[in-house]
């Protein structure tokens, strides 16, 4: 037996699921990437050792140092997790928009946490501007090393085995990724390590209809959170985007229920309106062609929520 395994390599290899219960007839297969099933029940958990594994290894940060970011909660929590995987200190800056589940999370694996308030529980642009000034004031300090999960070129870097395993999983003939954008790095990075293997998918970039930044060049109030954060996502290169589609939040947290009672897939909003939309354009393409998209993260992040309650 191998007593030397280390918790990192718990990160990955998760599994995928062809959704069959909820697929109307004559449309596309939908498979959907179980993220959730990584240690802090995140995709996010792929980027945060990527982000701090090569800022070690460069020397950038070491072994006792602070690291900060502005975060919904979810890159927060892999974060928290991975520095104390680390031996780093962590501070989060996050808002009372977000889970309360996720702030008790960071805090369950050492960070502190500052919480900014909101207008009314929304997520807006000036909610998230206002989590960036902070961070950035935390991060100017000695010792501290301000994560930057929209600039660190380590984000994408630590999304593409994810493609990869998609395609090892599912083939190289998917016809369409699907996926909601924040930062966009999720988007971006899987597909490249699914080019990388020979896959050409048609690559479609989500957001909510309530913060349509991308389609309409304005953002809004939303309750999605993770994504919609009302500007353009530094990450996604939209010369490799077919298209980009706005999905009402509304459905998507109704789809986030009918998951999790017809086919015991449980996930956050973002997972409901990922879905939402594979399955619109899984109707445009009719049998024999296959969309993929992603479950980020657990439901159990969101017991409580306006989702679940």
């Amino acid at each position: 037996m191998n007593n030397k395994i280390d918790l990192l390599e718990a990160i990955g290899n998760t599994p995928i699921v062809k959704l069959k219960k909820i697929i109307p007839e004559n449309a596309a297969e939908v498979w959907v990437k179980l993220e959730g099933q990584n240690p802090t029940g995140s995709y996010k958990d792929r980027m945060a050792v990527s982000v701090l594994k090569n800022a070690l290894d460069r020397q950038e940060i070491k072994t006792g140092d602070t690291v900060v970011e502005y975060t919904g909660g979810s890159t927060g929590t892999s974060l928290a997790f991975a520095c104390s995987v680390f031996g780093l200190k962590f501070i989060a800056v996050t808002s009372d928009a977000f889970s309360k589940i996720k702030h008790q999370s960071m805090a369950a694996f050492g960070a502190t946490v500052h919480v900014i308030k909101s207008d009314n529980g929304n997520i807006t642009p000036d909610l998230i501007q206002n989590m960036k000034n902070k961070a950035y004031e935390l991060a100017d300090h000695p010792n501290t090393f301000y994560a930057d999960q929209f600039g660190s070129v380590d984000v994408i870097k630590g999304y593409e085995v994810l493609g990869k395993e998609i395609v090892s999983q599912v083939g190289d003939d998917i016809d369409v990724l699907c996926a909601a954008v924040g930062t966009g790095g999720a988007l971006m990075g899987t597909y490249n390590g699914m080019v990388y293997l020979g896959s050409q998918p048609r690559l479609i970039a989500l957001e909510p209809l309530q913060s349509p930044t991308l389609t309409t060049g304005k953002g809004g109030p939303h309750k999605v959170e993770g994504i919609g954060l009302g500007f353009e996502p530094p990450f996604l290169d939209k010369s490799k985007l077919d298209s980009v589609r706005a999905i009402d939040q509304n459905k998507a947290f109704d789809m986030c229920r009918l998951l999790a009672k017809a086919e015991g897939l449980f996930g956050g909003g973002s997972t409901g309106l990922n879905v939402c939309a594979a399955i619109e354009i899984a109707k445009e393409l009719g049998p024999g062609k296959k969309v993929v998209t992603f479950n980020c993260d657990s439901g159990l992040k969101y017991l409580g929520s306006h989702i679940y309650s």
